[in-house]
Protein backbone atom coordinates (compact mmCIF):
# COMPACT_ATOMS: atom_id res chain seq x y z
CA UNK A 1 0.00 0.00 0.00
CA UNK A 2 0.84 3.30 -0.85
CA UNK A 3 1.37 6.53 0.90
CA UNK A 4 -1.44 8.14 -1.15
CA UNK A 5 -3.67 4.89 -0.57
CA UNK A 6 -3.22 5.50 2.93
CA UNK A 7 -4.17 9.07 2.60
CA UNK A 8 -7.20 7.65 0.63
CA UNK A 9 -8.35 5.48 3.82
CA UNK A 10 -11.46 6.75 5.64
CA UNK A 11 -10.17 6.92 9.35
CA UNK A 12 -12.32 9.24 11.29
CA UNK A 13 -8.70 10.60 12.86
CA UNK A 14 -7.94 14.47 13.69
CA UNK A 15 -6.25 16.30 16.44
CA UNK A 16 -10.09 17.83 17.55
CA UNK A 17 -11.12 14.31 18.04
CA UNK A 18 -7.65 13.15 19.25
CA UNK A 19 -7.24 15.72 21.36
CA UNK A 20 -11.08 14.68 23.00
CA UNK A 21 -10.35 11.10 23.03
CA UNK A 22 -7.26 11.96 25.30
CA UNK A 23 -9.42 13.91 27.52
CA UNK A 24 -11.74 11.23 27.85
CA UNK A 25 -9.59 8.32 28.61
CA UNK A 26 -7.26 10.15 30.71
CA UNK A 27 -10.29 11.17 32.91
CA UNK A 28 -11.51 8.01 32.60
CA UNK A 29 -8.12 6.20 33.66
CA UNK A 30 -7.99 9.08 36.39
CA UNK A 31 -11.40 7.81 38.19
CA UNK A 32 -10.53 4.57 38.05
CA UNK A 33 -7.33 4.15 39.49
CA UNK A 34 -7.42 6.87 42.17
CA UNK A 35 -11.47 7.71 42.45
CA UNK A 36 -13.41 10.82 41.35
CA UNK A 37 -12.29 13.45 43.51
CA UNK A 38 -8.68 12.95 43.25
CA UNK A 39 -9.22 12.93 39.74
CA UNK A 40 -10.96 16.20 40.10
CA UNK A 41 -7.95 17.21 42.00
CA UNK A 42 -5.42 16.67 38.86
CA UNK A 43 -7.85 18.16 36.49
CA UNK A 44 -7.89 21.06 39.14
CA UNK A 45 -4.33 21.78 38.55
CA UNK A 46 -5.02 21.75 34.93
CA UNK A 47 -7.80 23.67 34.92
CA UNK A 48 -5.55 26.24 36.70
CA UNK A 49 -3.08 26.32 33.88
CA UNK A 50 -5.37 26.93 31.53
CA UNK A 51 -7.28 29.81 33.06
CA UNK A 52 -4.35 31.48 33.58
CA UNK A 53 -3.57 31.25 29.89
CA UNK A 54 -6.80 32.30 28.69
CA UNK A 55 -7.46 34.94 31.25
CA UNK A 56 -4.12 36.46 29.96
CA UNK A 57 -5.04 35.91 26.72
CA UNK A 58 -8.67 37.89 26.99
CA UNK A 59 -6.34 41.15 28.74
CA UNK A 60 -3.55 40.85 25.89
CA UNK A 61 -6.47 40.83 22.96
CA UNK A 62 -8.25 43.22 25.10
CA UNK A 63 -5.53 45.82 25.86
CA UNK A 64 -6.21 46.01 29.32
CA UNK A 65 -4.65 44.60 32.90
CA UNK A 66 -7.77 43.81 34.94
CA UNK A 67 -11.35 43.00 33.85
CA UNK A 68 -14.13 44.86 34.89
CA UNK A 69 -16.82 42.88 36.51
CA UNK A 70 -19.48 43.67 34.48
CA UNK A 71 -18.05 41.96 31.74
CA UNK A 72 -17.29 38.54 33.84
CA UNK A 73 -21.03 37.02 32.31
CA UNK A 74 -19.93 37.85 28.65
CA UNK A 75 -16.59 36.80 28.87
CA UNK A 76 -17.63 33.24 30.54
CA UNK A 77 -19.89 32.75 28.03
CA UNK A 78 -17.50 33.87 24.53
CA UNK A 79 -14.57 31.35 26.00
CA UNK A 80 -17.05 28.54 26.25
CA UNK A 81 -18.22 29.61 23.09
CA UNK A 82 -14.73 29.38 20.89
CA UNK A 83 -14.48 25.71 22.73
CA UNK A 84 -17.70 24.63 21.22
CA UNK A 85 -20.14 24.87 24.50
CA UNK A 86 -23.13 26.52 24.53
CA UNK A 87 -23.07 28.36 27.77
CA UNK A 88 -25.81 30.90 27.87
CA UNK A 89 -26.63 33.53 31.11
CA UNK A 90 -29.49 32.54 33.28
CA UNK A 91 -28.85 35.51 35.59
CA UNK A 92 -26.10 38.46 36.27
CA UNK A 93 -27.17 40.72 39.26
CA UNK A 94 -25.42 41.77 42.13
CA UNK A 95 -22.60 39.10 43.99
CA UNK A 96 -23.59 35.90 41.55
CA UNK A 97 -23.35 34.71 37.67
CA UNK A 98 -26.16 32.15 36.70
CA UNK A 99 -24.64 30.15 34.17
CA UNK A 100 -26.75 27.21 31.96
CA UNK A 101 -25.52 25.05 29.16
CA UNK A 102 -26.52 23.36 26.33
CA UNK A 103 -23.77 21.31 24.93
CA UNK A 104 -20.39 20.24 26.68
CA UNK A 105 -17.12 21.36 25.09
CA UNK A 106 -16.36 17.91 25.66
CA UNK A 107 -18.93 16.40 23.86
CA UNK A 108 -20.09 12.92 24.39
CA UNK A 109 -16.74 11.93 25.65
CA UNK A 110 -17.63 13.78 29.11
CA UNK A 111 -20.55 11.60 29.76
CA UNK A 112 -20.06 9.49 32.80
CA UNK A 113 -16.86 11.38 33.66
CA UNK A 114 -17.98 14.57 36.19
CA UNK A 115 -14.41 15.34 36.82
CA UNK A 116 -14.02 17.00 33.59
CA UNK A 117 -16.47 19.22 35.00
CA UNK A 118 -13.70 20.64 37.17
CA UNK A 119 -12.11 22.34 33.80
CA UNK A 120 -15.14 24.51 33.84
CA UNK A 121 -15.18 25.02 37.63
CA UNK A 122 -11.36 26.29 37.66
CA UNK A 123 -11.01 28.17 34.63
CA UNK A 124 -14.77 30.25 35.83
CA UNK A 125 -13.50 30.37 39.31
CA UNK A 126 -9.43 31.51 38.26
CA UNK A 127 -11.26 34.26 36.12
CA UNK A 128 -13.69 35.52 38.15
CA UNK A 129 -11.24 35.74 41.55
CA UNK A 130 -8.54 37.44 39.75
CA UNK A 131 -10.94 40.08 38.78
CA UNK A 132 -13.15 40.74 41.77
CA UNK A 133 -11.21 39.01 44.93
CA UNK A 134 -12.77 35.72 45.37
CA UNK A 135 -15.15 33.21 43.74
CA UNK A 136 -17.12 29.78 44.82
CA UNK A 137 -18.23 27.85 41.48
CA UNK A 138 -21.16 25.27 42.09
CA UNK A 139 -22.11 23.07 39.50
CA UNK A 140 -25.51 22.14 39.98
CA UNK A 141 -25.98 20.40 37.10
CA UNK A 142 -23.68 18.28 34.57
CA UNK A 143 -23.97 16.75 31.76
CA UNK A 144 -20.84 14.49 32.35
CA UNK A 145 -23.54 13.53 35.27
CA UNK A 146 -26.31 12.52 33.12
CA UNK A 147 -27.98 16.08 33.54
CA UNK A 148 -29.27 17.56 30.13
CA UNK A 149 -28.19 20.60 30.72
CA UNK A 150 -25.60 22.48 32.08
CA UNK A 151 -26.17 24.73 35.39
CA UNK A 152 -23.03 26.72 36.92
CA UNK A 153 -23.64 29.30 39.76
CA UNK A 154 -20.43 31.98 40.58
CA UNK A 155 -20.86 33.59 43.74
CA UNK A 156 -18.48 36.70 43.47
CA UNK A 157 -18.09 37.19 46.95
CA UNK A 158 -17.52 35.14 50.40
CA UNK A 159 -20.79 33.77 52.41
CA UNK A 160 -21.29 36.57 55.38
CA UNK A 161 -21.85 33.51 57.22
CA UNK A 162 -18.83 32.16 56.92
CA UNK A 163 -20.02 28.52 56.12
CA UNK A 164 -18.59 27.00 53.00
CA UNK A 165 -21.29 25.38 51.60
CA UNK A 166 -21.47 23.51 48.18
CA UNK A 167 -18.60 24.64 45.69
CA UNK A 168 -15.64 25.20 45.48
CA UNK A 169 -13.89 28.54 46.55
CA UNK A 170 -11.12 30.31 44.10
CA UNK A 171 -8.68 33.20 45.46
CA UNK A 172 -6.51 36.06 43.84
CA UNK A 173 -3.49 34.92 43.37
CA UNK A 174 -3.75 31.79 44.19
CA UNK A 175 -1.97 29.32 42.11
CA UNK A 176 -0.62 25.98 41.96
CA UNK A 177 2.55 27.72 40.26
Amino acid sequence: MTTKDLNELPIPLNREDFALDLIQHLAETLEKVVGVPEASGFINVVGQKIGEAILRSYLEEMGISQLDPEQLPSILVDLKRRIHGDFYVIEAFGDRITLGNRRCPFGERALGHPSVCMMTSNVFGLICAETVGHAKVDILQSIARGDTECKVVVQLKPSETGQSGRGREYFRGVSFG
